[in-house]
């Protein structure tokens, strides 16, 4: 399958590995106001779609990774800054709302490799990977309350469950910058490295996984969403009907058979 057509991100894939790169360093990576957006929400339709892809990591280029809305937009009050109460309401529903949906429904692992700030929904971004290493100029913020408005795009509900509620809140009423050090301290970064090596860094963890069953990787990724919301009854209904499927894949029958012949196996995806 063909690579989707992008307006403002590059993509690639090699290896089972996606890598999807924002290219507005003009703004600074903002979601709002560019393509970023729809270049998002097309690349993880592609990948669910594209049995070639394990993993999808997202990185900015240019010295940030995003940094989220537009704040020139907010104080003209264009774009989906603009409009009454009910359009705001509107854009925001079938503008970067669709993001955390679409990141939620993911059906490979998603990885951050956040090479610069990620601020404000830029931050949010980030928060709905599924890991997130950072470089040692990184810096993080839910800083919506700076600017007198909320995490409109889902934060709340995603850094609560990261860093746990307490410091989520502390986080989000402060609206202060954590730099990369304090972020890995946090939790919210797995990994630091020196910017240079961020993206390698970030491909090869991407490779491991990649290099998994991928009918595997997939069910797993899907099991652990689940888990962060459904009940305990029916999410062990779901793992009985997921483990019935793996164990008639022919990559299960070849990672038994690599291991007990002690070789390195060979999935065909199946």
């Amino acid at each position: 399958m063909s690579l989707p057509r992008l307006v403002d991100s590059t993509l690639e894939l090699s290896e089972r590995v996606a890598l999807l790169a924002f290219r507005r360093d003009d703004v600074r990576n903002a979601l709002t106001g560019t393509g970023l957006i729809d270049d998002i929400l097309l690349t993880i339709d592609w990948a669910n779609r594209t049995p070639d892809v394990s993993v999808l990591v997202l990185t900015g280029e240019g010295a940030a990774f995003s940094s989220g809305g537009n704040v020139k937009e907010m104080q003209a009050r264009q774009g989906i800054f603009g409009g009454s109460t009910l359009e705001i309401q509107d854009r925001y529903r079938r503008g970067i709302q669709r993001i955390p949906l679409a990141m939620e429904r993911a059906e490979v692992p998603l990885i951050a490799a956040v090479n610069g700030p990620a601020i404000g929904a830029g931050f949010d971004l980030a928060c709905m990977c599924d890991l997130r290493l950072g470089s040692t100029k990184a810096l993080v913020g839910e800083t919506f309350i700076n600017l007198g408005i909320i995490p409109g795009d889902g934060g709340a509900w995603f850094l609560q469950r990261l860093v746990g509620y307490q410091r989520a809140a502390e986080l989000t009423f402060t609206g202060r910058l954590v730099d990369a050090q304090e972020a890995l301290r946090l939790g919210i970064f797995l990994e630091l490295t020196e910017p240079e090596g961020l993206l390698p860094r970030a491909l090869e963890l991407a490779a491991q996984i990649a290099a998994k069953p991928p009918h595997a990787v997939r069910m797993t990724r899907r099991l652990l969403k689940h888990a962060q919301r459904g009940e305990l009854s029916d999410f062990l209904g779901l793992c009985a009907c997921l483990q019935g499927m793996a164990h008639h894949t022919e990559d299960h029958m070849e990672a038994i058979n690599a291991f007990l012949e002690k070789r390195t196996p060979t999935y065909a995806g199946k």
